[in-house]
C-alpha cells in the first residue's frame, strides 16, 4: 500500500484511512500506517493486557496485535477474521485488528471537528476528532492513548526530568501547541519541573498562530515567545502548517521551533526539516525535549 500520498508539506491536509468495526466507521492518519495485511494467526502471550491478542512475526519483525473492538468495549464476531493495520509511531510497531478497510480520504485539518469535553476528557478520550462525510461520521481514534493505556511505559517518560527538579527557574516564554489534554498537562508539568515556568499553552496550531500574530501586531513577538513546541496531528491547523507559517514570517523565523510528535519517523523528519523545524523529537523523549529547549534558547539569546 502506498502511504506516501502527500507530496507537499505544510498544506494543513492529511490522508485518513477509513475502516470499520461492526457498523461503525473510524479513521487513522495514513502517516501512522506501514502496511495493511490480511488476518494471520497470532501467538497468545501469557498475562498480557486483555486487549492484546498476541504477537506475530511477518518478515522477522515481532509485532504486537491489539484488538480494537476489545479496546472500545465492542462485541466481537468470531467469524470475521478481518485485517491488520500495521502502524509505526512512538518508535513502536503495532498491528490493530479491524473488520474492514473502506478507503483513503484526503481532508483538511480545518474540517475535522474536535470532540467536546463530554466525550474528550483528559483521562478518558478515545477520539482526537470527527469527520462528517456524506451521511456518516468517521471517528479518528487516539491510537497513542489506546497504546499507552495498554502499556503506560510507552507514553511520556516523565521520570526523565526527575533529576532536573533542582534547576534554576527560567522565565523564557515557551509556546506549546498540543491538542491532547493529557499530553499537554504532562508536557507542562515536566517543563515546570525542569525550571521553565513561563508557558503559553494552546490546543492546536491555529490557536498558537493566533497568539503569535497577536504578539506580532504588538511589535514584540520575539520577546513574548523564545521557543515553540508543536505536535503534528492537531485539528484546525497541524504542526507542519504552523511550522511553515512561522518559518516563512520575517518577524518569527528566528524563534526556535521544536516538533514533538509520535509521528516523527524518517519520512516526517525530512518534511519537518524542509519546513525549517529546528529540532524534531518523538513523544516519549521528554528529557531530550528539555535538552533541546535549553540548547535552542541559549543559541537564540547569544
Amino acid at each position: 500500500m502506498d502511504t506516501n500520498i502527500l507530496l507537499e508539506s505544510g498544506t494543513n491536509e492529511l490522508e485518513v484511512l477509513e475502516f470499520t468495526l461492526g457498523n461503525n466507521h473510524y479513521g487513522i492518519n495514513v502517516a501512522k500506517i506501514r502496511e495493511i495485511l490480511t488476518y494471520q494467526p497470532v501467538t497468545p502471550v501469557p498475562n498480557s493486557h486483555p486487549s492484546v491478542e498476541g504477537i506475530f512475526m511477518p518478515r522477522d519483525t515481532m509485532i504486537t496485535v491489539v484488538n480494537l473492538k476489545r479496546c472500545l468495549g465492542m462485541p466481537e464476531d468470531g467469524e470475521n477474521k478481518g485485517l491488520f493495520i500495521i502502524t509505526n509511531f512512538n518508535k513502536l510497531n503495532i498491528a490493530f485488528h479491524v473488520d474492514a478497510v473502506i478507503g483513503i480520504h484526503r481532508v483538511s485539518w480545518e474540517s475535522i471537528i474536535k470532540p467536546d469535553s463530554t466525550i474528550n476528557t483528559e483521562n478518558n478520550s478515545a477520539s482526537t476528532g470527527v469527520i462528517k462525510m456524506d451521511d456518516k461520521l468517521i471517528i479518528i481514534l487516539d491510537f497513542e492513548k489506546i497504546v499507552s493505556d495498554i502499556s503506560p511505559e510507552t507514553g511520556l517518560k516523565v521520570s526523565d526530568v526527575d533529576n532536573m527538579v533542582s534547576r534554576e527557574r527560567c522565565d523564557s516564554p515557551i509556546l506549546i501547541a498540543e491538542d491532547s489534554p493529557l499530553l499537554s498537562r504532562l508536557i507542562t508539568d515536566c517543563l515546570k519541573k525542569a525550571g521553565y515556568t513561563n508557558l503559553i499553552v494552546t490546543m492546536n496550531g491555529q490557536e498558537a498562530w493566533d497568539k503569535l500574530t497577536e504578539f506580532e501586531k504588538a511589535g514584540n513577538v520575539r520577546d513574548k515567545v523564545h521557543c515553540i513546541i508543536t505536535d503534528i496531528e492537531m485539528p484546525m491547523m497541524d504542526g507542519h502548517r504552523l511550522t511553515k507559517l512561522v518559518k516563512t514570517n520575517d518577524n518569527m523565523k528566528k524563534i526556535p521551533l521544536i516538533i514533538f510528535s509520535s509521528l516523527v519517523n524518517e519520512e516526517m523528519r525530512i518534511k519537518g526539516k524542509q519546513l525549517g523545524a529546528d529540532a524534531q523529537l518523538t513523544k516519549p523523549e521528554i528529557g531530550n525535549l528539555v535538552e533541546a529547549i535549553d540548547n535552542l534558547i541559549d543559541k537564540s539569546i547569544d
